[in-house]
């Protein structure tokens, strides 16, 4: 408690931690708007009785996506593309020699590959949304047979969905480098934590009255690893530059290293 109040007195830090507040509010009242053309009533009751009868599934699923996905709410995708495409582009740096020389350049070949990591993600959303919404037209989203969608959908209206949800889950990535830039950092792994503790309480008391202690337990540690591993591979990915610089002994700057002339390089 001391630690809070001593941060809240700095104003910077404050300002760090109130915007990164907001955001995270705004990202949980974005996934609690459904996407247009979802039967909302329908689709509540539909997961209300699903979780009773096989609660390990649905439960794991909502505790996961912070209850956006199978509502089919406009950040239903999440923060996932973003996640799967940063882990994409840091494999391809092994196979591919232009990546790779991107990243030995430092900060401008890391700017580079942020921005391919971006376009990926965008395709990526894409391919789920899309994958997402035809499932839940074929009433095959929730179990077969179960309609999730208004009755008198047309194509139009299924593209605005995909559409939509794309949109949600490019702004989603932009709201997490908001919060590592302007915030208190680690942006990606506050929102998917924002996600995880708004469901936790209610689908850890439903797995642990359905499935007992054993399934309960297994739950917690997934979400721990995933929570400290997202983190760690992060704060790697922030200390590739510096470590680079030590190690040819200089700490200051990686930028400044590679800006010496060619024949003391």
């Amino acid at each position: 408690m001391s630690a809070i109040i001593q941060a809240f007195k700095d104003a910077d830090l404050r300002k760090k931690i109130i915007f990164t507040i907001v955001m995270i509010i705004a990202y949980r009242i974005g996934a609690q708007i459904p996407t247009p053309g979802v039967d909302y009533a329908s689709i509540t009751a539909q997961l209300r009785q699903l979780t009773q009868e096989s609660g390990d599934l649905y439960s794991v699923i909502n505790l996961f996506s912070g209850g956006a996905l199978l509502q089919l709410s406009i950040f239903a995708i999440g923060i996932m593309p973003y996640i799967t495409a940063s882990i994409i582009v840091q494999l391809l740096t092994v196979v591919i020699p232009h990546f790779e020389q991107l990243k030995k350049e430092g900060q401008s070949g890391q700017s580079k590959m942020t921005q391919y990591t971006r376009y990926l993600t965008l395709a990526l959303a894409l391919l789920q949304s899309a994958g997402i919404v035809a499932l839940a037209d074929r009433q095959q989203l929730l179990g077969q047979g179960v309609e999730v969608l208004n009755p008198d959908r047309n194509i139009f209206t299924l593209i605005v969905m995909v559409l939509v949800m794309t949109s949600g889950a490019v702004l989603v990535m932009w709201m997490g480098e908001l919060i590592t830039e302007k915030g208190i950092g680690n942006g990606m792994s506050l929102l998917i934590f924002a996600g995880i503790a708004t469901r936790l309480p209610t689908d850890g008391l439903q797995i642990l009255q359905n499935n007992g202690g054993l399934v309960f337990a297994m739950v917690v540690v997934g979400v721990v690893i995933l929570v400290a591993g997202i983190t760690f591979i992060e704060q790697g990915q922030r200390r590739i530059p510096v470590q680079y610089a030590k190690r040819h002994g200089r700490p200051s700057s990686v930028r400044w290293f590679f800006h010496l002339p060619a024949a003391e390089g």
